[in-house]
């Protein structure tokens, strides 16, 4: 099959038949913010099913999110996971001992604490008999971790499963080059000293080169941002409306953080450090500094910058997921049912950031639902580009027909519902953590808005995606 994105960017001019087929109005980041808040849906059916538990968020907490190399940069990933715990403990007040399992999502391992989950489920307190396991899939790990425990109450197999997601880039593992490795431990299983003079005989000073952990696609070898400029410019989206969109982004999520809508955050005293309470990646602009900016990936001609894109970015996550049945036994008010979800893969070159393209009309068509249903939406921000690249994916016939064997388009998410407490581009992505940060700002925005339904969606490394259904709990 042709791919759809082999044409570099100087090979793609607006003028192009991708930018004919892929027309979209331009974004206006004052007129979105001034535009008004979706209005009261009516009452809509339940998504309940028979001889189904139906399965509930109680509550979630995060820490606050920072820009890698800031307040957290001292701190291992099991501290961070262990804040997030606490915090949902205090948030809470559940019984330690009702917990039937911990689940943590995280992307970059740190060695010594491979299964994170358990490191921190046992430094917040959790008995030695409550299992807890680690799982990883890039940026949709939470994502995971929280279907993974749908599953588990669901089966029967458990009724209260805590789970989330962490993610320290302040800190990431750098090892030795591989022959240097190799070295080492051959060194460790020679037995006589001629046979370490041997090995050590055999070393050069570029055994010293370290490995970095990879930024790149393994199958392809392509960074994801390399791929985003790519992908942009194959659905003529331009550097302005990426710098729009941005800034949208930035201006939402600093107008939430001043009217305290970003309530799942906890605070976190830092060992040595300030109590840490609200993100500090929320920097609004303006069009014309961030126009300034040069060409983060493709030089000179890309248009994906630092300023619309995500941030390496420091943080944890964790929510309270019950069967209904159990919570209301234990006298909680839930904040929202957890409802039909997909996962998707595609080709993670030319597609590797169109997830939610793949997994919205699924998880749709799977729960019964249109996108005129959809009173919420919570889409993950990796780039401008992808965000944009997205909705006129969406937005096409021609594409549904052509890539997505489909007969007509699902459509483009309205902007008065989208992301308006901001998203990772503002708000700051822990790859293992995001997916927990979308559902509770589904939920909140709901119980807020009064809406019924949240649509939560996410791409991710590996060319993969993720779609939720969030159903408001009765009030």
């Amino acid at each position: 099959m042709t791919t759809i994105l082999t044409c570099t960017l100087k090979n793609l001019p607006s003028t192009s038949k991708w930018a004919l087929r892929f027309s979209v109005r331009f974004l206006s980041c004052s007129s979105q913010l001034r535009a008004a808040p979706a209005g009261q849906t009516k009452s809509k059916k339940t998504l309940a099913k028979p001889n189904v538990r139906n399965i509930v968020v109680v509550d979630g907490v995060r820490t606050a999110f920072l820009q890698s190399g800031t307040s957290y940069k001292d701190l291992m990933p099991h501290d961070l996971a262990r804040a997030a715990l606490t915090g949902l403990l205090h948030q809470t007040s559940v019984p330690k001992e009702v917990v039937d399992y911990i689940i943590f999502g995280t992307v970059i391992q740190e060695v010594k604490t491979s299964n994170v989950a358990r490191e921190a489920a046992l430094g917040a307190g959790f008995s030695d008999k409550t299992p807890a396991h680690t799982v990883t899939m890039a940026c949709i790990s939470a994502n995971q971790a929280m279907t993974t425990g749908v599953g588990l109450i669901a089966s029967g197999q458990c009724d209260v499963v805590v789970a989330g997601g962490v993610e320290l880039m302040s800190d990431v593992p750098i090892r030795h080059s591989r022959k240097m490795r190799k070295m080492m431990l051959d060194l460790n299983k020679a037995k006589t000293l001629g046979q370490k003079l041997s090995l050590i005989s055999k070393f050069r000073l570029n055994f010293l080169s370290p490995e970095l952990p990879a930024v790149a696609e393994f199958s392809t070898s392509e960074t994801m941002g390399h791929s985003a400029d790519r992908l942009a410019a194959a659905f003529a989206v331009s550097r302005l409306e990426q710098d729009e969109y941005a800034l949208r982004s930035h201006s939402l999520a600093k107008k939430a953080q001043d009217e305290g809508l970003l309530s799942d955050i906890i605070p976190f005293k830092v060992p040595g450090k300030d109590t840490v309470t609200k993100d500090n990646g929320i920097r609004p602009s303006s069009l014309e500094q961030m126009a300034k900016l040069k060409p983060a990936f493709i030089k000179p001609y890309g248009t994906v910058t630092a300023a619309n894109s995500s941030f390496l970015t420091d943080g944890a996550s964790a929510m309270l997921i019950m069967a209904e049945e159990k919570a209301l036994a234990m006298g909680y008010k839930p904040k929202a049912y957890l409802r039909d979800f997909v996962y998707v893969s595609q080709d993670p070159k030319d597609q590797l950031l169109l997830g939610p393209t793949y997994a919205t009309p699924k998880v749709l068509e799977k729960a019964g639902l249109t996108m005129n249903d959809i009173d919420v939406y919570e889409f993950h921000e990796a780039f401008s580009g992808q965000i944009l690249a997205n909705f006129k994916a969406m937005d096409s016939d021609w594409f549904a027909q052509n890539y997505m064997g489909r007969k007509t388009k699902v459509g483009a998410p309205p902007l008065e519902k989208f992301n308006n407490w901001g998203g990772s581009l503002s708000l700051g992505h822990p790859f293992g953590a995001t997916g927990c940060r979308l559902v509770m700002a589904a939920a909140n925005r709901l119980r807020k808005g009064g809406g019924q339904y949240g649509l939560v969606a996410a791409c991710a490394a590996g060319g993969q995606g993720h779609a939720m259904i969030v159903e408001a709990y009765p009030k």
